[in-house]
């Protein structure tokens, strides 16, 4: 799939993202390539300092509210009634209708295992227990190939100049949304903040991340209500553990048509045994429905 087919692609030419660097190779001779930038964002809540995160410096709204949704500042019928960016400064403050004041949480800070010092709150798990994942969410594993394909082919930062993470949200065989961050924390929370501001529903959709699979990602995958998380990287136990309670699909290991799953796999349609290509995108369950409704008529 070309990369002007995504909802939103990564933007490997865009002014600020990466600056050249010269230097020497192995032979002593002279190079200049892309290196990524990483700058300092202010996060506030109101009237509120919440963190600062190294960043590439794109997309700093929809990374606001997302940090903010799972880190459960922000609840999902919040009134938005602004967001200010100074770039400048390097500061996002995002205002909502609801009063907040999260001082207490801020003292519960707690690092994680993220890329770039990510962070997550003691009380990070508040809201996990009562999330209902979608029980009639499928993931057919024909979907693999033309998802890795469309995503490992756009180009972007990570092909461009490396040291940068990736995660895509997709319907199906389609990949939708492209964000990419030093941290993968950040490109998880820049997705959670566009569905929000855009009204996407999760429900049918699936998660791809290019990094490993932590704790930090089932949490954040969960909170978002996603039911299928897929990467090309491995898993660590808690994470596995986690996924299993919160009845998450945690499909690992995913390089052409082989994978792991190591839960949730009673949502997996193992339909690849027919030995196609799997160059052909598929529908999405939701389009399957609704052109069996069509047909129906």
């Amino acid at each position: 799939m070309p990369a002007s087919e995504f909802l939103i692609a990564p933007d490997p030419d865009a002014p600020g993202l990466s600056t050249p660097v010269t230097g020497v190779d192995q032979t002593g001779a002279p190079v200049t390539l892309p290196v990524v930038t990483e700058k300092p964002v202010t996060l506030f809540l109101n009237r509120q300092e919440i963190v600062t995160s190294m960043t590439i410096g794109d997309w700093p709204a929809e990374l606001a509210v997302g940090y903010f949704l799972n880190q459960n500042m922000l609840r999902a019928d919040d009134e938005i009634t602004g967001i200010d960016h100074d770039e400048e400064l390097g500061v996002v403050i995002v205002r909502t209708a609801r009063e907040t004041d999260f001082e207490a949480k801020m003292k519960r800070k707690i690092r994680t295992s993220g890329c770039a010092e990510g962070t997550a709150y003691g009380d990070m798990m508040e809201r996990f227990a009562d999330i209902r994942l979608d029980p009639d969410a499928r993931f057919c594993a024909s979907w693999l190939i033309p998802l890795s394909k469309a995503i490992n082919t756009a180009p972007s930062l990570y092909l461009s100049a490396g040291a940068i993470h990736g995660c895509v949200l997709c319907e199906g065989a389609r990949p939708l949304v492209y964000m990419e961050d030093i941290g993968r924390h950040n490109a998880v929370d820049k997705i959670a903040g566009w569905m929000f501001l855009n009204k996407v529903a999760p429900q049918n959709k699936v998660f791809y991340t290019t990094g490993r699979l932590t704790t930090e990602m089932v949490i954040k995958t969960v909170q978002m209500q996603i039911p299928v998380l897929v990467s090309r990287s491995g898993f660590t136990a808690a994470a596995v553990e986690l996924a299993r309670e919160a009845g998450l699909t945690l499909i690992g290991r995913a390089k052409g048509k082989r994978f792991i799953a190591l839960a949730g796999e009673d949502r997996i349609d193992f339909d690849q045994s027919d030995g196609g290509s799997g160059d052909e995108f598929r529908d999405a369950p939701s389009l399957q429905r609704a052109r069996q409704g069509e047909a129906g008529r």
